[in-house]
């Protein structure tokens, strides 16, 4: 079962917003380049249509892969996909201008937002507490070990709350996310949590954390948050129509409801490697871009996390013996389904891929496939 059809059945249904399109249109795509002139092997895209016939990758909908700011790489399917908060959307042909759920990729995109309110002095600093700033819920303050919690905690995920989006399926109440999106107050909900483990200490994953992020930002904006999103970095990279879609309660499903092209998502990635530039523009401080990728807290034997995006060194090329060929530097947004933004600063390289393998037992391997056996096996 997907999420929605789990909220749907706790009476949680979602609200869909119009796409928003920028005043000054969407800026020119990136130039194209032959993968051989940006150090690829010749025949990339004979490769990735030999993956498909030999179902090493399945149901990808779209890929971008860019290189020293060039397309190398674009390809649009046709396949089954589903929609945050509408369900199944039966078989779709992609093209460069069709919209596509990110999901989890949203949090990453907050996370970039956050920074940008902070610069304009918008929102709390990292360092602030927590409670402080939500005095709308005052009584929870003090309790439970809440006093503890930063701003830094929900950014790095790392608030020690009794928290579980991972051992329940998204069909079962007990799953903290479905749980939030189905209470009358989700900001209350994700508060009043007890701190069972130190902050700062261990990471959980936390799509609260994330609504937290957001909440701050319409507070500090008195904007909806997709309208500050395309106020303060969509319309600046020159994005096309995007969507923001809400739950019944009006407030944004901050941590996966974003909507966008996957050339869209290959932007963000362009903006993380130009240092938060976009044409000698800033659009989101450097500093603060440099928080959001560094590794605070581990996430398992290869991840770490930054605030609200994942960092993992990928080892390829041909080893060494027992060490590894290369090791790089991975900046990475990640959603269900095998949504995936994978950014190599080393290698000036940038991989957006959607795709629709939503509740399947293994939607990770399409992406790994793309990225290991099919882009890094063939760069230097």
């Amino acid at each position: 079962m997907n999420r929605r059809q789990a909220l749907a059945g706790l009476g949680a249904a979602m609200v869909l917003q119009q796409p928003i399109r920028s005043a000054a249109g969407e800026v020119a795509w990136a130039a194209a380049a032959a993968p051989k002139d940006e150090g690829f092997t010749a025949d990339l895209a004979a490769l990735l249509d030999q993956a498909i016939a030999d179902k090493k990758i399945w149901n990808v909908h779209g890929l971008v892969v860019l290189r020293n700011g060039k397309v190398v790489l674009e390809r649009y399917f046709e396949g089954e996909d589903r929609e945050r908060g509408r369900g199944a959307l039966g078989r779709v042909a992609f093209t460069a201008t069709t919209l596509h759920d990110l999901r989890s990729c949203s949090k990453s995109l907050v996370g970039l937002l956050y920074g940008i309110a902070l610069d304009r002095r918008l929102v709390p600093s990292p360092d602030a507490p927590l409670l402080a700033a939500f005095p709308e819920y005052a009584d929870l303050a003090g309790r439970d070990g809440r006093d503890r919690l930063t701003v830094h905690h929900a950014l790095t995920m790392t608030m020690g709350t009794d928290w579980d989006e991972t051992s329940f399926d998204y069909s079962d109440p007990r799953n903290s996310e479905t749980a939030m999106d189905a209470a009358s107050d989700r900001y209350r909900y994700v508060l009043e949590r007890p701190v069972i483990r130190a902050p700062g200490a261990y990471w959980t994953y936390c799509g609260g954390a994330t609504a937290l992020l957001a909440r701050l930002i319409i507070k500090g904006t008195g904007k909806t948050l997709h309208a500050y999103a395309r106020e303060a970095l969509f319309d600046p990279l020159g994005m096309g129509a995007t969507e923001w879609t809400n739950g019944e309660d009006g407030e944004p499903l901050a941590a996966s409801g974003v909507r966008m092209t996957a050339r869209d998502l290959a932007r963000i990635g362009l903006l993380m490697l130009d240092g938060g530039k976009t044409d000698g523009h800033t659009v989101v401080p450097a500093a603060w871009l440099d928080r959001c990728i560094t590794p605070y807290v581990g996430v398992d034997e290869a991840r770490r996390y930054g605030c609200q995006w994942f960092v993992r060194d990928v080892a390829f090329g041909k080893p060494k013996g027992w060490a590894p060929g290369r090791l790089e530097r991975m900046w990475l947004a990640q959603g269900e389904g095998g949504q995936r933004l994978f950014v190599f600063p080393a290698l000036q390289l940038v991989i957006a891929l959607t795709a629709g393998n939503y509740g399947e037992a293994d939607p990770w391997m399409p992406p790994t496939y793309v990225l290991n056996e099919l882009v890094l096996a063939n760069v230097r």
